[in-house]
């Protein structure tokens, strides 16, 4: 298949030497327009139809505005658009089946249908002005258990009855007021001295009596008061409705962002987040029994380990000594049911996000039992595992006894089997390399799994048996491959691409080393003219002894000059093997090359891909390891390039417009200028889903924020700094360089600029404004780095 592929990727690639160079040389304009014009647009959002025949996506081969959706015909081996009104009707990839996969039920347009996979026959269930969502099968799978405003409904699919199962209401319940005891003493009078009203109220009495045994069965009135309602669920028996109750704390501050110019021709201000530290919203785990027709709260305080107190605290005597008896706030998913019905288990992740429990769910004795407990005094995290607190990672059902679940036990995220009798737990794969997604084959015979195990710039896709053991490979080429399963796992989807060529399409028999057939081709002409080289993937050796992968775009003619570009984070990686989703930075880096720089960009410690140490690399000290790991890199492109040092710069966005902020403030001399893209400058001042994790809370680590904000070290400040910020950015508020500016007026710094864009988000839209970024970027390193 390796060299197939190879083979028709040549083809797409058109043999580059024989085109006209109709790109001819590179500039800052020409790379920066809009990438669907000239560049292409891949296929995306890619699923199969019921049938396995055929493959739909999305793809823009037009050069309109927004994508469109395409079909690929197996049969007839051809694509085409899919119009308008057939794509009304379609069925959508996401749904949830019965146990034979027969039926499939799904919501559209805020309505619930339901599909026969045998004949592909639709029938819509309902046709309403509400909205009806997360569809699922009764334990019986005679009903579709829905939502709809908060509550749950079941329609029959034999009678078509719909039945309200859950009363969640809004608000406090009123309550009849009490008489005082000088009324109660005069109604009780009134009552002994005259017949009639004692025998208007008697029969009163008794005609309420009759009424409220013949009103209809409902379901308990459940009052919310503040609180709100989610992840409802019945279990399969149809007894327990399972719900996590929110309420939000209303100290907690919301931040705004003005935007300036704007059609109304006013300033407005939209409304963001919140910043790290700002009072959590707190969760509560609920069970109603609709046979006892009762609701009791889930008890969390004999979780094991539900007190443990981090580490860090060690370095705040006050606050570890006042730690006594706590007890960590936790939010809880699921429940996951097995499909006998006989067994459930939930996810139980602390707020502080230092453990994740899975433990088995009674709903009738309202206990929890553990399974498994992983614990990191940094933050739980990893690829399957999720890194915030709502995230319930990839978890299931093998069988009616055993669950599999991931986990970074040894370091990486690992598949796991775990029995829920006996509690063995069973490891199934293992290596220094990362389980990066997990399906199970419809006979719950095999796993279906995406590792990088070949490499850590590649991803490719496996099949292995549940039991674990040997694993076949069933993707060849060298980068990534995202797969999907057709309905019949006879065929895979597979989205491809390697580093120098964008994803497109392809399809192949799901065995080992079959052919794979590329479906699309959706770059131009134009952009296939230049001869994209293709970076180096390297090693380097950090400081501490660790093996650092990095790109490196070679000049053919070196100036002795370099670029370091610093990914963005978010928990990714760039050192990789398949097209990057830093395309425009790809490009300029060979508009840099072409001009003798030599480029490196490296994937510094908390990027993706390499292990939990490596993740947790920068806890409690961003711009330490991460930073170093760079500054490393800088040393070794004297040593291996010849570089001089004082000709190196650095530039990136994001958390890589942080680093270069640390950068240029605390190793002098190492970067001679940098440009430092919408960056965090007041770690602060950001959200607190990502912050907390690494640095935990302000008010509680303040240590971790004065050593890892840009704002507190401003005064090292050596070289030429550029500042780009979007003016509208609600995810890196350009408050942050705003901040940083002031800071420099007072520190009487002049060595620093900033270009602010007016209407751009944290991620650019606007070719114009791109353009004039990059041309800021290399004007900078073309007169600093002379």
């Amino acid at each position: 298949m390796k060299n197939i592929l190879s083979a028709t990727l040549l083809l797409l690639g058109l043999a580059q030497s024989t085109l006209a160079q109709k790109l001819g040389p590179l500039t800052v304009e020409k790379i920066m327009r809009d990438p669907k014009t000239w560049i292409g647009t891949s296929p995306s959002n890619v699923w199969w139809g019921e049938d396995s025949k055929t493959i739909y996506f999305q793809w823009n081969p037009d050069k309109a505005p927004a994508d469109s959706l395409y079909q690929y015909s197996l049969s007839e081996q051809k694509i085409s658009k899919v119009p308008f009104a057939t794509r009304r009707q379609l069925p959508p990839a996401q749904g949830t089946y019965n146990r034979m996969r027969t039926l499939k039920a799904y919501t559209q347009n805020g309505d619930l249908y339901l599909l026969d996979t045998r004949t592909q026959q639709v029938r819509q269930l309902t046709n309403t002005v509400g909205t009806e969502g997360s569809p699922a099968f009764s334990g019986d799978e005679q009903s579709i258990i829905f939502d709809q405003d908060n509550n749950l409904y079941s329609i029959h699919l034999s009678t078509g009855l719909v039945t309200q199962l859950t009363d969640f209401k809004a608000g406090k319940k009123k309550e009849d007021s009490k008489p005082s005891d000088d009324q109660k003493w005069l109604k009780e009078d009134q009552l002994a001295l005259f017949e009639v009203l004692k025998e208007r109220k008697e029969k009163k009495d008794a005609g309420k009596k009759i009424a409220e045994a013949e009103k209809p069965k409902r379901p308990k009135e459940i009052y919310l008061g503040e609180k709100r309602v989610n992840g409802a669920r019945l279990s399969p028996d149809g007894r327990f409705v399972t719900y996590r109750l929110a309420e939000p704390d209303k100290k907690a501050k919301s931040t705004i962002v003005p935007n300036y110019v704007t059609e109304s021709g006013f300033t407005e201000d939209i409304q963001a987040r919140t910043k790290v530290g700002a009072p959590l919203t707190s969760y509560e785990f609920w069970v109603y029994d609709i046979q006892k027709d009762t609701t009791r709260q889930l008890s969390t305080k004999t979780i094991p380990g539900i007190g443990d107190k981090p580490d860090y605290l060690k370095d705040y005597p006050k606050q570890d000594s006042a730690w006594k008896n706590k007890v960590r706030d936790v939010i809880i998913s699921g429940p996951f049911w097995s499909e006998d019905g006989q067994s459930a288990m939930v996810v139980v992740r602390s707020q502080d996000n230092k453990d994740r429990w899975i433990m088995a769910l009674n709903p009738d004795s309202l206990t929890l039992r553990p399974l498994d407990r992983q614990r990191d005094e940094a933050w739980i995290g990893g690829p399957g595992i999720g890194s915030y607190a709502v995230s319930a990672g990839e978890i299931g059902w093998v069988n009616n006894q055993t669950i599999y679940f991931q986990s970074e036990a040894d370091g990486y995220s690992h598949l796991y089997t775990l029995d829920v009798k006996s509690g063995k737990k069973t490891q199934l794969t293992q290596g220094k390399f990362e389980v990066l997604g997990v399906q199970l084959s419809r006979d719950k015979k095999n796993f279906y799994l995406t590792t990088n195990e070949v490499h850590p710039g590649e991803q490719h896709f496996y099949r292995m048996a549940v039991t674990g053991g040997a694993r076949e490979r069933l993707t060849q080429a060298v980068g990534a491959h995202d797969v999907v399963l057709s309905p019949d796992e006879s065929r895979l989807a597979v989205r491809y691409s390697n580093s120098n060529t964008p994803w497109e399409l392809f399809v192949q028999e799901n065995k080992p080393a079959a052919e794979s057939k590329v479906i699309t081709q959706s770059t131009t002409e134009e952009f296939r003219s230049y001869a994209w080289r293709e970076a180096k993937v390297v090693t380097f050796k950090a400081s501490d002894g660790a093996d650092v992968y990095a790109r490196v775009y070679e000049p053919r003619k070196a100036n002795g000059r370099a670029v370091i570009f610093v990914h963005g984070a978010g928990y990714l990686q760039n050192a990789h093997k398949w097209w990057s989703q830093y395309f425009r930075e790809y490009m300029f880096h060979h508009l840099l090359a072409d001009q003798g720089y030599t480029v490196l960009d490296l994937d510094y410690r908390a990027s993706a891909g390499y292990g939990r140490d490596w993740r947790t690399g920068i806890y409690r000290h961003m711009g330490g390891k991460d930073l170093t790991d760079n500054v490393d890199g800088a040393k070794w492109l004297v040593s291996k390039y010849g570089i001089k040092p004082n000709k190196i710069g650095v530039y990136g966005g994001s958390y890589g417009g942080f680093i270069t902020l640390m950068g240029m403030f605390t190793t002098p001399g190492v970067f001679a200028a940098g440009a430092a893209l919408r960056p965090v400058t007041d770690w602060a001042a950001y959200n607190h889903p990502y912050t907390a994790n690494i640095l935990n809370e302000p008010q509680a680590d303040s240590l971790a924020y004065r050593r890892s904000s840009p704002l507190y070290h401003a005064n090292g400040l050596k070289g030429h700094l550029l500042m780009c910020h979007g003016m509208v950015d609600v995810n890196v508020h350009f408050q942050d360089v705003v901040r940083l500016s002031q800071r420099f007026i007072e520190l009487g710094k002049d060595n620093w600029e900033l270009a602010a864009y007016p209407m751009e988000d944290h991620g650019f839209v606007e070719a114009s404004s791109w353009t004039d970024e990059y041309k800021r970027i290399l004007k900078l390193f073309d007169e600093r780095l002379r």
